[in-house]
């Protein structure tokens, strides 16, 4: 199952583009060995090319396109809980580049919210997605509420889960402190950050799963990056395409669906902003998903798998 430990400290230098310029970067491939003892993640590997690098997703069922989106610092084991409840639909999961089963690069500088974007801009392309159900949730909504905004013929229907979309304001204390400690702690404890975030207390097994992708410092950069990218002026380059994805949004007339859990310390009560930006939130029942914390997919996957599944079938949507 893939290439094994001992080549996972051999970085390849490849060339990568990062804020429009070509620049030779050291890529590490995933130790997939660290995988196997995984046990409720029973799913197929696939990977997609994406300059030089190689970027993991799980494809699984037919129907229906779901594009499922995790977050820092989670990967797309996060959603394996909702694939057997949403068996009547394809559901695609995606690893962003630096988590999961896909291609690190070394160094926190060399990622970039543009890197990400075009990732996923890929992916679409490459599997010619299209009525595309979109599920997001933390980095996730930042990007994929972006990606949806670029390409809204793509997208029929969105799920925002615990997000936000931030276009440089000014950044509260706490999230300041969390950007500092991401920067300069010497080895980012993964499942540390998961447990914190979570309300309930997470097995050993679990917590395994998320370290996983993570054996070393060098594999961490991506993990690091993330909080790091939030915009924090309005000059920071990833604003543009999040005021877009408020605009897109702020007209959407299509299906959405807004679930936010009760007990996150992170981004608890942004669901309020999606409500007032939707137009069509009107028409959607007021679901709160509760006693989950940050990651509610890890906590209540299986209650938030069954709402989007009545989503689909238009079933939470208010007759007129």
């Amino acid at each position: 199952m893939g290439n094994g430990s001992k080549n996972i400290f051999k970085p390849n230098l490849k060339a990568v583009t990062l804020n429009n310029k070509k620049v030779t970067m050291q890529i590490l491939k995933p130790d997939f060995s660290r995988f196997e003892s995984i046990k409720d993640f029973p799913y197929k590997e696939n990977f997609v090319d994406f300059e030089q690098l190689k970027m993991h997703y799980i494809d699984e069922g037919e129907g229906e396109i779901i594009l499922a989106l995790h977050g820092e610092p989670t990967w797309s084991y996060l959603y394996r809980k909702f694939i057997p409840i949403l068996k009547d639909y394809r559901c695609i999961a995606p690893d962003f580049i630096g988590f999961g089963k896909s291609d690190k690069i070394i160094g926190h500088k060399n990622y970039s919210f543009d890197l990400h974007f075009r990732s996923l801009e890929n992916l679409i392309h490459k599997l010619d997605l299209n009525n595309i159900t979109l599920v997001v949730q933390d980095w996730g909504g930042l990007l994929g509420l972006s990606l949806l905004a670029e390409y809204p013929e793509r997208f029929k229907r969105v799920v925002i889960l615990n997000t936000s979309l931030p276009i440089g304001k000014k950044l509260p204390l706490p999230f300041k402190i969390w950007r500092i400690f991401a920067k300069y702690h010497p080895s980012l404890p993964i499942s540390g950050i998961v447990q914190y975030a979570s309300h309930h207390k997470l097995s050993k097994e679990v917590l395994n799963a998320y370290n996983a992708p993570f054996p070393s410092k060098k594999h961490k950069g991506g993990a690091v990056a993330f909080p790091l990218l939030v915009p924090a002026n309005p000059k920071d380059p990833a604003v543009k395409p999040m005021q877009k994805a408020r605009e897109v949004l702020s007209k959407w007339n299509k299906p959405a669906l807004v679930l936010f859990s009760d007990k996150d310390k992170v981004l608890g009560g942004f669901q309020k902003f999606f409500y007032r930006l939707l137009p069509t939130s009107h028409e959607q029942q007021k679901i709160t998903i509760k006693d989950a914390g940050h990651f509610l997919q890890e906590e209540k996957g299986e209650e938030i798998a069954a709402y989007i599944d009545q989503f689909m079938k238009d079933e939470l949507r208010i007759k007129k």
